[in-house]
């Protein structure tokens, strides 16, 4: 039998009220042993807790009983609302440990016994984790929608189709000599299949919007040293996030600052000003800017107004480019003129006065509502997702390859196929995924 686990399950004390959570086969005699009674399930019920051993009052509190299955974790579940001062909270939490069998939980432990008692799947329980750490509204819709089931339920009914695709193929297999059963199966099983991958493959086609609105849309600073990286970000992002100084080479490590546009997630790197050096630690970071600025969304590439002809981007980043042009109130009516007539991706700024900031944040505002998209959540957000879908297709790839051959091998790939989706719910195979979705959770959930 399962241990009974409890935890605080709100916010940090002090607050207004605080939510301890109580769930396994024990956890009707924590409510015994503290209210004196079990209450009417699922219903909010007025009781004053006591210490178990002396009957000495700990507080008065809302108790709600949730029998199992229909919980949240699928075991008998209770939560007490208590007043959310830290002795209360602490008295309560002393008292359910001397309850037997009965002990604090793990970080996501409660996530995980609904897992294993049916009520999430794998999709869900990541999406949850994503509810949980969302920082944008785009990101809590998203987030929202996993934990609805939008790939779940997509997914079960893929790998529903499937079983239906492979059981044709079996049939034919095993019962060739029935009466009954049509001769040819390969080939509407097969049609089956090939819909199903078209499915999957317009799913995969997404940009990978979903993965990048989770992490969030990556923008670097790069540029040359002393061309106004830092005293960029520091106005952007209106705080002093960096240091500012005219000594070349001040920035050594990467410096990220996140940020809420338009409700989509932006990360701001300030790197490194590249140049060739001698010092060993600014030659890393020098290496590391190069790798930032070659791994961004998009590359904001700063450059002193006043030297026209200067360092260029680093090469494979057509396309993900925008130069920024630092230093606008030092430059007279000539070399202004010069760079309006650089293209619409040429912004000219200062950092001193706040000219053209506005008009850059804007920008990336559209931009990350383009790159991460604005429209309907993803239906794939990690990159676990993408390669079961992937894995997936291959195996039909392969199931249409093999027409024509021998049967087995068809309803063999089909089943390969399958198994690929049943990973993605976690039906199969996830024992060395679960460890690391779990760990993420915070302790009360």
């Amino acid at each position: 039998m399962a241990d009974t686990i409890f935890a605080l399950s709100s916010g940090r004390p002090p607050a207004a009220i605080a939510v301890v959570r109580v769930s396994g086969p024990q956890a009707g005699e924590a409510v015994r042993r503290l209210v004196g009674r079990v209450p009417e399930a699922r219903r909010a019920t007025l009781a004053v807790l006591r210490e178990p051993a002396t009957g000495e009052p700990i507080d008065q509190a809302l108790v709600l009983w949730f029998p199992g299955p229909a919980s949240e974790t699928g075991d008998d579940t209770v939560e007490f609302q208590v007043h959310g001062g830290r002795a209360v909270i602490a008295a309560v939490l002393a008292a359910l440990g001397r309850v037997p069998g009965c002990r604090p939980a793990e970080a996501g432990e409660f996530t995980r016994r609904a897992f294993d008692n049916g009520r999430l799947d794998l999709t869900r329980v990541e999406g949850l984790a994503d509810l949980i750490g969302a920082d944008t509204e785009a990101q809590r819709r998203q987030a929202l929608a996993q934990l609805g089931g939008l790939l779940g339920d997509k997914a079960e009914a893929w790998r529903q189709r499937l079983i239906g695709a492979q059981a044709l193929i079996e049939a034919g297999i095993d019962f060739s000599d029935e009466a009954d059963v049509p001769g040819e199966l390969v080939g509407p099983a097969l049609a089956e299949a090939a819909a199903l991958r078209a499915e999957i493959v317009a799913a995969l086609a997404d940009g990978r919007r979903g993965e990048r609105l989770r992490d969030g849309l990556v923008v670097a600073l790069a540029g040359p040293p002393n061309a106004g990286k830092s005293s960029l970000l520091n106005r952007m992002v209106r705080r002093e996030a960096a240091i500012v100084s005219a000594l070349p080479g001040t920035t050594r490590d990467a410096i990220e600052v996140h940020l809420d546009l338009g409700g989509q997630p932006v990360t701001l790197v300030d790197t490194a000003g590249l140049r060739e050096t001698d010092d060993p630690v600014e030659r890393e970071g020098v290496r590391r800017a190069r790798d930032r600025a070659a791994a961004a969304d998009l590359l904001l590439w700063l450059q002193d107004g006043a030297e026209p002809h200067g360092a260029v981007p680093p090469d494979g980043l057509a396309g993900r480019v925008w130069r920024v042009v630092t230093k606008a109130d030092l430059l007279d009516e000539a070399a202004r003129t010069r760079w309006a007539g650089a293209g619409t991706d040429t912004h000219l700024t200062s950092a001193r006065t706040g000219e053209g900031i506005a008009a850059l944040m804007e920008a990336l505002e559209r931009a990350a509502a383009t790159l991460i998209g604005a429209g309907d959540p993803a239906l794939v957000t990690r990159a676990r997702h993408r390669a079961a879908l992937e894995e997936t297709v291959a195996a039909l790839d392969r199931a249409a390859a093999g027409a024509g051959g021998p049967e087995e091998i068809v309803a063999e790939e089909l089943r390969l196929a399958g198994r690929a989706l049943g990973r993605l719910v976690g039906r199969v195979d996830v024992e060395d995924v679960l460890d690391v979705i779990f760990r993420d959770f915070c302790i009360g959930k």
